[in-house]
């Protein structure tokens, strides 16, 4: 197992509070998330909100997506408008539960084989990408 990342600098801290767990409200500290939390209708719930796997599935995406971005500016890379959609799945492992990944990317402007390696290289770059590898499965899917 490696050993966990420590930050050189912090450069901005998120704050959220969540009440009710599955079924109450997430809000941060500014007040720009401020959302009901729901099971989805596939765990039981009545998907009347949003869910920490949609949650963590929007940063994932959103986050990956910059770390492509600086990877491809680093190549100097063309990759013209890049869409990431992360697919976030929930399920029992072991005595608890945990979480599976796939992050599909659209890089039109890239033939195939360079758009793979830029996955590979921001699969590297990216935050929860690190935070994530070796405790969950990844794939990434080239569109």
């Amino acid at each position: 197992m490696s050993e966990p990342v420590i930050l050189e600098k912090r450069l901005y801290t998120a704050h959220a509070t969540a009440t009710h767990g599955r079924d109450g409200r997430v809000l941060s500290d500014d007040g720009t998330l401020d959302l009901a939390v729901a099971p989805p209708k596939a765990m039981g719930g009545n998907g009347a909100g949003t869910n920490p796997e949609q949650l963590f599935a929007a940063g994932y995406a959103a986050c990956f997506g910059s770390a492509l971005a600086l990877c491809a500016r680093r190549q100097r890379l063309d990759t013209g408008p890049v869409a990431i959609t992360a697919h976030v799945s929930i399920g029992p492992a072991g005595a608890g539960y945990g979480l599976a990944v796939e992050l599909v990317a659209d890089i039109p402007g890239l033939p195939r084989e360079q758009g793979e390696a830029l996955l590979r290289a921001a699969h590297m770059v990216c935050p929860y990408s690190n935070a994530t590898r070796g405790n969950i499965i990844v794939d990434l899917t080239l569109a």
